[in-house]
């Protein structure tokens, strides 16, 4: 089957609508004046790599005094500074 052909004005026009097609599955060809100048696809599955939740536990290590301000911030956003 051949392959959807959309104009590059129509494509313009409607790029949002189009690259929902594409991420719904639909391959299509961009052309302009009879010549393809792009195809559209969808990403291919392995695109994004898998989240791996905890991958990073034990490699960041936060200062002791991380969330302390130095005594001149605290009297500068009390207004007494």
């Amino acid at each position: 089957m051949p392959l959807q052909q959309v104009g590059i004005r129509a494509f313009r026009e409607q790029l949002s609508g189009y690259l929902r097609q594409a991420r719904d599955g639909e391959t299509f060809l961009v052309t302009s004046n009879g010549e393809v100048l792009a195809e559209i696809r969808p990403p291919p599955v392995d695109a994004r790599p898998s989240r791996r939740p905890g991958a990073l536990r034990g490699q960041i290590v936060l200062a002791p005094d991380f969330d302390t301000l130095p005594a001149d911030v605290v009297a500068a956003m009390e207004g007494e500074g």
